[in-house]
């Protein structure tokens, strides 16, 4: 007996890019469409009305929600279906935050039909696949940056770096929290000393890379 088709759900802004990828995925007998959304707010609500096993998401859409805003929302809504970012972006800041939300795919629109029904069966079975300019090593580097760094530090401390990136000062900081600007110094200091920094030019830096606040 045949086993039930990988179902998806395709999430792009575009019709006729929708369009064509069912076309041409739906070649494949062990994958499924059972529904299309063209912006984030749908595909949250089809998704959760579906289920589907993977999600293909575009990660340039309108109307407020972007493919990584709607993957934040999908992980909690539906946390047992699979993502892959569909994307023209290749720019290791993309990537990198394709691998901060443990996204476990990571595709070019350029790719060809069997790349993409490859990778998403992939993915559907608990592996990871990003395919990018980016070499193996530097995919990586970066999850070797996401775990070894960004883990280190406590929600308190992150929370310390975001505001120090949009530029509140510590007395402001620690109105906002409810804290005293001492104890901000000192929350400061064990986050330059876990990170290995010594200047705020490279605490902001590391905020951009690691997406502590949004772009």
């Amino acid at each position: 007996m045949r086993r039930t088709p990988i179902q998806l759900l395709i999430v792009d802004d575009h019709m006729l890019i929708r369009n064509g990828l069912r076309l041409l995925i739906e070649k494949d007998p062990d994958l499924c469409v059972v529904a299309e959304a063209g912006d984030g707010g749908t595909a949250i609500r089809l998704a959760i009305q579906h289920q589907p096993d993977v999600i293909l998401l575009d990660v340039t859409m309108p109307g407020g929600l972007d493919g990584f805003m709607t993957s934040q929302a999908l992980q909690q809504e539906v946390p047992n279906s699979k993502i892959i970012l569909l994307t023209m972006h290749d720019e290791e800041i993309y990537v990198q935050k394709a691998i901060e939300q443990n996204i476990p795919g990571y595709l070019s629109k350029n790719s060809d039909i069997s790349e993409l029904c490859g990778a998403i069966k992939r993915v559907y079975h608990g592996k990871r696949h990003y395919q990018t300019s980016l070499p193996e090593h530097e995919i990586e580097r970066l999850l070797s940056v996401k775990t070894n760094k960004k883990n280190t530090l406590s929600r308190r401390e992150i929370e310390i770096v975001r505001l120090t990136v949009l530029g509140y000062t510590n007395i402001e900081m620690a109105n906002k929290l409810g804290i005293s600007p001492k104890t901000v110094e000192n929350h400061k200091a064990r986050v330059m000393s876990k990170l290995q920094i010594k200047h705020k030019h490279e605490l902001v830096d590391f905020a951009l890379k690691n997406y502590f606040i949004e772009l």
